[in-house]
């Protein structure tokens, strides 16, 4: 949860650039963990929900319909994240990774152990993608995402 993110941040005194004492820095990495609960986490996990849990639970394929509504909804929340949040910044409080940036990924991890690559068609977004990958650490980032990605082939 974004609160205990928030009181480890604190707790352990970790390096500034993942919750910056700069407060215009930190109003970015606040407005996005108050954005995303509803937008990225919400469409993304809905996409996996839909695409990946309902069809295990129930034994019956998706409705191509059903699934073309969630992916659109998605959609619409990943084009306001690279307007809104990214730019044309590195990362989405500037120039250094943030807890925005780690949460922003982990939860659009969701759609891609589902099986939609939601980065493919995006350069902005991957490249993103990228950059966050390397200031965590690839191999890291793989142990920590091994479960949800695969997840499809449950």
């Amino acid at each position: 949860s974004i609160a205990i993110l928030l009181y480890l941040v604190r707790k352990f005194k970790t390096p500034d650039h993942w919750y910056p004492s700069d407060l215009q820095k930190r109003a970015r990495v606040d407005e996005y963990l108050s954005w995303q609960h509803v937008n990225i986490r919400g469409k993304g996990s809905k996409l996996f929900l839909t695409k990946v849990l309902l069809p295990l639970l129930t034994g019956q394929p998706l409705p191509p319909e059903k699934l073309e509504g969630v992916t659109e909804e998605l959609n619409v929340v990943l084009k306001q994240f690279e307007e809104k949040f990214l730019q044309d910044k590195p990362f989405i409080a500037g120039s250094e990774i943030s807890l925005a940036d780690l949460v922003a990924l982990v939860e659009l991890m969701q759609p891609v152990g589902a099986g939609y690559n939601l980065f493919e068609e995006r350069p902005k977004l991957a490249e993103w993608r990228r950059r966050v990958e390397e200031a965590v650490g690839k191999q890291l980032f793989q142990e920590a995402h091994e479960g949800i990605l695969n997840a499809k082939n449950l």
